[in-house]
């Protein structure tokens, strides 16, 4: 959406498989092809031998044949010191998200016709404060200002709430995505999304079920002698783990470097179910967590949403239909729904008249509070932790309680600031401190705490003895990240001097590098056609003629080979 400056604001989903982004145009939430003109773009970083980073489809397709140059899934390392080496570079998370959120901002950009300065991005509900500061930084450093985030779940609530204004419906939301689950319970009336609850787990994913086949495939084959790594393992896993969507059994292959079939076999979905048990086990407990929270029962739901391209599994779909007693309703585009649902409310953001008459509340996901000594058995137990806005809270909201010294001779407090649900505070994420001093021994009655959450996950904490009157604030404000101007100006200038893909030459690179990944998995007939295809792809490319055709014939050729088929 345009804004009145002249530049636009967008909504992104930047996913753990793949990332998306979205706008309101002619007053419908619609995805924004890239340069590829794909509407999901893998998030994938890699470094090739020349040092050129390739961003998305192109770093996706090198990883099958160099892994160790490619980095994916690196979403579950937000908010920590983890570091990726890719061709002898060093990249964190935060870099990383970066590289794919400028991506996405280049392709809005050609799209739009206009600069692209602001962004909705959408982060897993139970994202704790770490993780959605580093989303913040990687958001800065890809040049874009986040003005929110929207939890995933909220997102796809937002883009259900658009199209389904009128009337009462109270809705369960399962979002199953390629590396987080998170579980949202909403009621929708008239135009008014009021969350409820939310529970999920940051770890549990898609890719865990493709690991799940990627170990009976191991097991399969070495009952056959034959040793491979999970590296080995994984895209034919992830084939049969989408095959079995559809189908009651797949078939697997297994080719060397050389070309050489190194071992086939065949999985049912029996045992892939089996062997996804204790994922499904994981699921359960956010889904019985956001119910307690929220106080309602299973069968007390209108609708059950399934989102994320996971949650297609038949399994996922059987997990919901138990636990809800009804069946579960796939969003009409589950890989879309929750960036539609973030350029929905990017357009709230600048009051958009296409969503005038829509309302949406959140609420906060983690409890946040303060450390303690509390007094057992006539001694004190110290470092337990006190929530003082507990998770579940809608915002914007102001909380606020009265503790008391440990010892009357006390002249200052700390306050600890947490956010968690842990009994043990340091068990929980440290937020900032507080100090209170200048209290006159055996005269302070109380200190009164409060904490006021915004939905920008600002935290202002304010502490005031009762008879001094004097108040002591802090305002943790994690908008702009951890880095200092210094940090982000030496990153930013990094980012100036590495040697990513021009966006104009993708589709020639990643057509070269689906078509050699495709070359190097298959055998006989196949792999003799891919050649054939590919060998012509680049004599056009050396001759500078008929590279659009034959770009075309190359991509048409591993559509129909990569095409689902039940064997």
């Amino acid at each position: 959406m345009k804004k009145e400056d002249g530049t636009f604001i967008v909504g992104i989903d930047l996913g753990t498989t793949y990332s998306l982004v979205a706008t309101v145009d002619a007053g419908r939430p619609e995805i924004i092809p890239n340069t590829l003109g794909e509407l999901l773009t893998p998030s994938a970083v890699a470094v090739d031998e020349a040092g050129q980073i390739l961003v998305g489809a192109a770093a996706r397709a090198y990883a099958e044949r160099a892994p160790e140059r490619a980095a994916l899934s690196f979403k579950r390392d937000m908010g920590t010191d983890e570091v990726r080496r890719l061709g002898g570079q060093s990249f964190t998370a935060v870099e990383l998200s970066a590289l794919v959120l400028k991506a996405l901002k280049s392709d809005a950009e050609a799209a739009l016709g206009g600069p692209v300065s602001e962004a909705v991005i959408t982060v897993p509900a139970y994202f704790g404060d770490e993780q959605r500061t580093a989303t913040r930084e990687a958001a800065s450093l890809a040049g874009l200002i986040c003005q929110r985030l929207i939890n995933e779940p909220t997102g796809a609530a937002l883009a259900h709430g658009f199209e389904h204004r009128e009337g009462d419906e109270r809705l369960a939301v399962l979002d199953l995505g390629g590396g987080t689950f998170d579980v949202t319970l909403l009621e929708l009336t008239d135009g008014i999304i009021e969350i409820r609850s939310t529970a999920g787990d940051t770890r549990l994913g898609g890719d865990d079920f493709t690991d799940a086949v990627a170990e009976l495939i191991r097991s399969r084959v070495k009952q056959d002698g034959l040793r491979i790594d999970r590296r080995q393992a994984w895209e034919p896993a992830e084939r049969v783990k989408r095959l079995l969507t559809a189908a009651s059994e797949a078939h697997f292959a297994l080719a060397g470097d050389d070309g050489a079939l190194m071992a086939q076999g065949k999985l049912t979905r029996t045992e892939a179910e089996h062997a996804w048990a204790p994922l499904i086990g994981r699921m359960t407990t956010p889904i019985e967590r956001a119910l307690r929270d929220a106080g309602w029962a299973p069968k007390s739901f209108s609708r059950v949403l399934l989102v994320g391209g996971a949650a297609r599994m038949p399994v996922v779909r059987a997990l919901a239909e138990r636990i809800f007693e009804q069946p579960p309703v796939m969003a009409v585009r589950p890989d879309e729904t929750v960036a539609l649902g973030a350029a929905v409310q990017a357009a709230l953001m600048i009051s958009d008249e296409s969503v005038a008459d829509l309302v949406a509340t959140d609420i906060a996901p983690f409890s946040l509070g303060i450390r303690v000594s509390t007094a057992v058995a006539g001694r004190y137990v110290h470092g337990l932790y006190a929530p003082i806005l507990e998770r579940g809270t809608v915002l914007p909201a102001t909380r606020s309680q009265v503790f008391h010294p440990v010892h009357p001779q006390q002249t200052g407090i700390d306050v600890v600031i947490y956010q968690g649900e842990q009994p043990v505070a340091e068990r929980n994420t440290l937020l900032g401190e507080l100090k209170v001093r200048g209290l006159r021994p055996g005269k302070v009655s109380g200190v009164a705490v409060r904490f006021t959450y915004d939905l920008n996950g600002i935290l202002e904490v304010e502490a005031k003895p009762l008879e001094s009157g004097d108040t002591v604030r802090t305002v943790i404000d994690r908008s702009r990240g951890h880095l200092s101007d210094e940090e982000r100006k030496r990153t930013l200038e990094r980012f100036e001097r590495l040697k990513v893909d021009p966006r104009e030459l993708l589709p020639n690179r990643v057509a070269l590098e689906r078509a050699e990944s495709a070359y190097a998995r298959a055998l006989g007939d196949e792999r003799t056609a891919i050649g054939e295809a590919l060998l012509v792809f680049r004599v056009a490319l050396e001759d500078g003629r008929d590279v659009d055709a034959a770009r075309a014939a190359l991509n048409a050729l591993l559509r129909h080979l990569d095409a689902p088929r039940a064997e």
